[in-house]
């Protein structure tokens, strides 16, 4: 069941409300990007998903096929969520940083259940080797 969460980046300058089943899934991936990052997405439709605040201050990059804008904050340098499009997980997405929803309590975030994709060898619909340290 969907329920209305608030998320923001550290200093409050980002911040956003989404409508997400988190029950449904959560995923975490081994890209060069998510990796590094250590994202932890939920990705909703982009009705589902609100910006509070102005954009002004919202960095975007891009890298590879161009198809993902990761969005952060140019003051604290979170990034709470993206956006794009891929037509194989169904168009327009709004993909939103779990870590950074601000009225989740952590026994819930602890039983969510996770799909590890393994984005470093393009095998997106399979798991790495190895995921403990994702």
């Amino acid at each position: 069941m969907k329920t209305t969460y608030k998320g923001s980046c550290h200093c409050g300058r980002i911040r956003y409300k989404v409508d997400v089943d988190l029950e449904a899934g959560t995923s975490r991936c081994n890209c060069s990007y998510c990796s590094k990052l250590r994202y932890w997405g939920a990705t909703v439709k982009p009705e589902d998903f609100r910006l509070m605040c102005e954009e002004t201050g919202i960095g975007d990059y891009q890298f590879a096929t161009m198809s993902g804008h990761h969005r952060f904050c140019t003051t604290c340098g979170v990034a709470p969520y993206g956006h794009g499009y891929v037509e194989e997980i169904g168009g327009a997405f709004v993909s939103i940083n779990v870590a950074c929803l601000d009225d989740v309590e952590p026994a819930v975030l602890a039983a969510l259940p996770i799909q590890y994709m393994d984005g470093l060898h393009n095998n997106w619909w399979n798991p790495p080797a190895e995921t403990r340290y994702m």
